[in-house]
């Protein structure tokens, strides 16, 4: 496949950055989206000229980290999956492609496709954790009983990896979806109550201060989540709020 590639160039968060267009041939259907870039990159490099900035680790949809904003899309046109899994059959032969990085006020550019997300590590750190008795009498986890359905909320609220395709999906650059699947996956079960209260007041509160918006209620987040995180458990974080509000 023939393709132009518009990308967004930035040299740093303080510089101002430009989309540049670049032409590209001998692209295989079968390949990745990331191994498109790292064609176009080699190109790059043997004319002289700087690579594409992106970021990038597993490639296997684990990580998340390979966050692009692709025609008006987080991580492109498919659903269910990462930048790193999208494919190129999913273009055509002659197909205009703009990649830019996820836009967010929480998320400031480092270098071209490249963003800065430690805001979600420091909300998680704000409050993602549970307390553990490790005076050496410590419960068989498998010992406490949980309901399924429980159980089950829990699991699916854990796969999120925490890329950020809610946020660049939002138009307030919402973070709820995120905050609430962390939020989730511990107050469902028995061992995340204890610190229930304070969780979700201290990672909402780190939320607002991190500059990311509130709901916009029009389902953006879920439909590009590449994990399916359901807006549940945005409600359910509603209600952990105004319940923590009310102890408070």
């Amino acid at each position: 496949m023939k393709l132009t590639l518009k990308i967004w160039r930035q040299k740093n968060a303080q510089a101002k950055g430009q989309m540049v267009t670049y032409p590209i041939d001998g692209i295989d259907g079968d390949m990745s989206f990331l191994e498109m870039m790292d064609v176009l990159n080699n190109e790059l490099i043997n004319k002289g000229d700087d690579p594409v900035v992106f970021d990038h680790d597993c490639r296997e949809g684990i990580c998340g980290s390979c966050s692009m904003f692709i025609n008006g899309e987080a991580h492109g046109p498919d659903r269910l999956v990462t930048t790193c899994q999208l494919h190129m059959r999913k273009f055509k032969d002659g197909d205009t492609i703009t990649i830019e990085p996820f836009r967010a006020g929480g998320f400031p550019v480092i270098k071209d496709l490249m963003v800065d997300r430690s805001a979600f590590d420091r909300i998680q750190h704000a409050g993602g954790f549970i307390s553990i008795n490790t005076s050496g009498n410590t419960q068989d986890a498998n010992a406490i009983p949980i309901e399924k359905a429980d159980a089950d909320a829990a699991f699916d609220a854990a796969t999120c990896i925490g890329c950020g395709a809610c946020v660049a999906s939002c138009k307030n650059s919402s973070a709820m979806l995120f905050v609430s699947a962390k939020v989730s996956q511990f107050s469902l079960l028995p061992q995340g109550k204890v610190e229930a209260t304070d969780r979700v007041m201290n990672m909402v509160k780190q939320m607002d201060e991190e500059g990311f918006g509130n709901c916009t209620n029009t389902g953006a987040c879920e439909v590009e989540c590449p994990k399916g995180i359901s807006l549940e458990n945005i409600a359910r974080m509603n209600r952990e709020y105004l319940s923590a509000s009310v102890k408070g």
